[in-house]
């Protein structure tokens, strides 16, 4: 197994915190792909967070009520060897910059 943390997300509008208002998960959970982790909420609004991948919750980031800020772990999960991967966002893609296109090969057995 290993761990893989999911970050505090940007929440737009130059938000660089959030309150946990409720957990809807704890630890040893096991959750699935777009269930909801936690509500949180911005000077803005309060809103859901939904989990970018399955597994088991391994750690809770923040206790409800406390701030976290964005980038910094908001819950961290046990995952499946070869399931780790990245989570995050594609970044933007800048039309002005030429786009360079690459072909992956799984390896060759010997």
């Amino acid at each position: 197994m290993a761990e893989q943390s999911f970050p505090l997300p940007d929440l737009g509008e130059g938000l660089e915190d959030a309150v946990i208002l409720e957990w809807h998960v704890g630890v040893g959970d096991l959750v699935e792909r777009n269930d909801v982790l936690v509500e949180v909420e911005t000077t803005k609004s309060a809103l859901e967070l939904p989990s970018p991948l399955s597994g088991v919750v391994s750690r809770l980031g923040a206790e409800e009520g406390e701030t976290v800020r964005v980038g910094d772990a908001l819950i961290t999960f046990e995952v499946p060897e070869e399931s780790a991967g990245i989570v995050g966002r594609v970044p933007a893609v800048d039309a002005d910059v030429p786009v360079k296109r690459v072909t992956l090969r799984p390896p060759e057995d010997d």
